[in-house]
């Protein structure tokens, strides 16, 4: 009879001690929320492009191009692996993993538009984020350590093909 009780007290302080451990990496939740004027002027590009998506509630537009099947992300600690690419509206290339290396970080790492989305598909889903300027870099230009370029010009909108890779 004391193994029974003893079982649950023993998963309860195992799942205790992971809560605490998922909850000691830092990162806070962002509570940004894209101004209407930004969804807006966002949602008539998308619209001038042809391109119908999802708007979140905090003011990015996403469409889901594969959900996935596996775990999903629990929190901003978790670690993931992704294969993206980033562009402009008019489809010229910033940033990708062309290489076939997927980037590895933590969720709190990133954009607020990227913290919010990826919970929104499971490992092996692909989704479209269409991000306003205050849920990625906002007033900042971008640039290029070593030379100095501008990569992102400040206020842009930007969009993101992200394939969630694994969650670890």
């Amino acid at each position: 009879m004391k193994k029974i009780f003893a079982l649950p007290a023993i998963a309860l302080v195992v799942f205790a001690s992971c809560s605490k451990k998922e909850n000691t990496c830092g990162f806070t939740a962002s509570t940004v929320v894209a101004p209407v004027s930004e969804q807006q002027a966002l949602q008539d590009s998308l619209t001038a492009h042809g391109i119908q998506a999802t708007r979140d509630s905090v003011g990015f537009f996403y469409t889901i191009n594969e959900p996935g099947s596996g775990p999903t992300v629990a929190n901003l600690c978790s670690t993931v692996a992704v294969f993206y690419k980033g562009s402009f509206l008019n489809g010229k290339i910033f940033d990708s993993t062309a290489t076939g290396i997927p980037s590895i970080f933590q969720v709190g790492q990133v954009i607020p538009g990227w913290q919010k989305a990826i919970p929104l598909i499971a490992k092996g889903g692909d989704i479209t984020l269409y991000i306003p300027p205050s849920l990625a870099y906002g007033t900042r230009n971008v640039v290029n350590p070593n030379t100095g370029d501008t990569i992102i010009p400040a206020n842009s909108n930007l969009v993101f093909r992200v394939a969630l890779a694994d969650i670890q």
